[in-house]
């Protein structure tokens, strides 16, 4: 009889509970990679398990043992998914105990002292990149050798015989990224489901590998410091033209500074190339480089007359001189940010930025004084709060730092409760701080108010979002609930968002709070001469969030719902909503306020048609902001102006 193949599941798991998948590319590079050796492909049965953020362990049990027990089990773990994956190990070993187990990704690299002493049943950690890696140990499962004497193959950890922690040479980086085998174009990961359509809520790709910086607080795929090695522009050419095929909106890049390289540039240009004769993708998410080059520059204006929408990041994380120091980030050169965002405004490009609370070295007021100041040239300010990841300096030097951390109670990140500079209580204020900030600025509820509000109406951004802290601490009616409980458990639960968000997005009643909040507590603070327009911007921004009905709930006709009629506008359903009397072109004020430019002509009014592009249910409860705000109304020539 034939020998029966070797079962080995590769495992990954999403942060977000969604209806779509999340792409599972580091599997993806595992498998490729694997079934390109001949032996490997000839004895070994290969698969991989993909999960969302809202699996439980007892649906992926069921799903992962259903059949057969696996003999290898590969988990690509991130700090949401390292205990599941350890109580899954666990749970396998009952059923396999000579099966091996072996952890991967950045939260295990250079970890297995801590990992091995948690986790009993997990085998191996391989540290760094792990394609050759990972095949190197199948080969060892097909020679017979034991899970304890693995003494030859580089960049991994685990125990021999005695139980004495082993550590091999570090793997050298791999240098010509095309020799790992394209998940795409080998077909390991499927480009279709069941129903014949591309099942993610977004193509992750990555174009090079490496990062020269070493920020504090960032462990960028073991890779910080690096020399960036890039894959073949022939190869990611073909990976788009897969994708545009297959009508992908957006192709979101694994890259740490996508934009400063001239072959970022012929990306680009493959990527409108393509889009001209597929009409896909149509957006391109990334984390743009912190240097905005000529080549940065070239890119934009590309991107711009081609309609290939991008939000450009301004990934600043502090405004703050002290705790960029401590960062470790002053090297950088972050060069004229001001310049660049009054600049990408002027062009009608959606940019917005990134800021980090809790570094060491920032306070309350200094966080506060670079917000504002940021929130004046861009209003999309997404705020996280300080995670300290293994292999960090931050990690690394607490003591120096006076870091407290606690570890989260279903993730493994640790959190900061205070250090030298900051208090348990403004931690405490500041995360009910980011709750409302995320919410009403990031997500965003409030997309066109801002500006107005700041130059018209002279109340800055944070004072917008405290006001709305008071009034959620302070009203007594029961629709508040809802923003009071999520606003108090944020600094002990950090997936308190996404049900609030939903519930504004996909109620009347949450609408009708803030406008209610709106009327007592801000118009009185307006210039009388300008309260009538600030307030139809504010009328507008809920007018325009996503058409999406909260399950259980029924919309009234005051907002656009899922049973407006649909039409097709480049390859894409849009929900209409016609006849709209618009006292003002709000997206017409704003741009002539951002240009510093007379505005009269946007008071005249209108009668028009909103768009709201179907689908916003995909990607809710998540709180993915890059992507649902193409899901905000728009009006029909900011359709094709791709204008977000």
């Amino acid at each position: 009889m034939a020998q029966q193949p070797l079962k080995v599941r590769l495992v990954q798991q999403g942060v977000w509970a969604m209806s779509l998948e999340s792409m599972p590319l580091a599997s993806g590079y595992l498998m490729a990679t694997a079934l390109q050796d001949e032996r490997i492909a000839e004895h070994m049965d290969i698969q991989i398990r993909n999960f969302d953020g809202g699996s439980t362990l007892f649906g992926m049990a069921n799903q992962l043992f259903e059949e057969d027990t696996p003999d290898i089990m590969g988990f690509s773990v991130v700090g949401w998914n390292y205990q599941p994956f350890a109580a899954l190990a666990e749970t396998f070993k009952q059923l396999n105990p000579d099966g091996w187990v072996v952890f991967g990704g950045n939260h295990v690299s250079n970890q297995a002292t801590r990992v091995f002493r948690m986790f009993p049943d997990v085998d191996i950690v391989v540290n760094g990149e792990g394609e050759f890696t990972f095949r190197e140990l199948l080969h060892a499962r097909l020679d017979g050798r034991s899970p304890h004497d693995l003494h030859h193959i580089q960049g991994i950890s685990f125990r021999d015989e005695s139980g004495t922690l082993v550590t091999t040479e570090d793997r050298p980086r791999i240098e010509d990224l095309d020799v790992i085998p394209s998940p795409f174009l080998t077909g390991v990961i499927p480009m279709k489901n069941q129903d014949g359509v591309f099942p993610y809520d977004v193509a992750l790709l990555e174009t090079n590998r490496g990062c020269p910086y070493k920020c504090s607080f960032c462990y960028w795929g073991g890779a910080v410091g690096q020399r960036v090695r890039a894959f073949s522009r022939e190869r990611l050419r073909q990976e788009i033209e897969l994708f545009a095929q297959h009508k992908v909106h957006t192709l979101v890049l694994c890259d740490a500074n996508f934009g400063m390289m001239p072959i970022d540039l012929e990306f680009v240009e493959d990527v409108i190339e393509l889009r001209r004769q597929y009409g896909f993708p149509k957006s391109i998410e990334t984390s743009w480089a912190k240097n905005k080059s000529k080549v940065f520059y070239q890119i934009v204006k590309e991107m711009k007359n081609a309609g290939l929408h991008s939000s450009f990041t301004l990934a600043l994380q502090t405004l703050d001189d002290n705790t960029l120091d401590l960062m470790n980030r002053r090297n950088m050169k972050v060069n004229d940010w001001e310049n660049l965002a009054e600049w990408l405004g002027q062009e009608g490009l959606d940019c917005y930025a990134e800021l980090i609370w809790g570094a060491p070295g920032e306070t309350v007021e200094s966080f506060m004084k670079g917000y504002d100041r940021l929130a004046n040239h861009v209003s999309r300010v997404a705020v996280y709060p300080m995670l300290i990841l293994p292999n960090t300096t931050y990690a690394e030097e607490k003591k120096r730092f006076g870091l407290v951390t606690v570890r989260g109670n279903t993730d493994d990140f640790e959190y900061v409760l205070s250090h030298d500079t900051m208090s348990p209580a403004d931690n405490r204020y500041m995360h009910r701080f980011i709750f409302v900030s995320r919410l009403v600025a990031e997500n965003p509820v409030f997309r066109y108010l801002w500006m107005p509000l700041r130059t018209l109406g002279g109340i800055t951004q944070s004072q917008l979002i405290r006001s709305l802290m008071d009034w959620f601490e302070t009203d007594q009616d029961q629709s508040v609930e809802p923003f009071r409980t999520g606003m108090v458990n944020s600094f002990t639960d950090s997936d308190v968002l996404a049900p609030v968000l939903t519930y504004v997005y996909g109620t009347d009643e949450a609408k009708q709070l803030l406008r209610r909040w709106w009327t007592q507590a801000v118009v009185p603070l307006l210039p009388e001469e300008h309260r009538d327009l600030l307030t139809t911007v504010f009328d507008y921004d809920l007018l325009t969030l996503p058409a999406y009905t909260r399950p259980g709930r029924e919309m009234s006709t005051l907002y656009a719902n899922e049973g407006l009629p649909q039409t097709e506008i480049g390859g894409e359903s849009y929900y209409v909503s016609g006849d709209i009397a618009l006292s003002c072109d709000v997206p017409a004020l704003v741009q002539a306020l951002r240009r510093d430019e007379p505005y009269d002509d946007a008071l005249e009014g209108l009668t028009t048609s909103i768009y709201y592009k179907v689908g916003a249910n995909h990607f809710l409860p998540s709180t993915n902001h890059e992507e649902i705000v193409y899901y905000m109304g728009r009006l029909e020539r900011q359709l094709h102006d791709r204008e977000v």
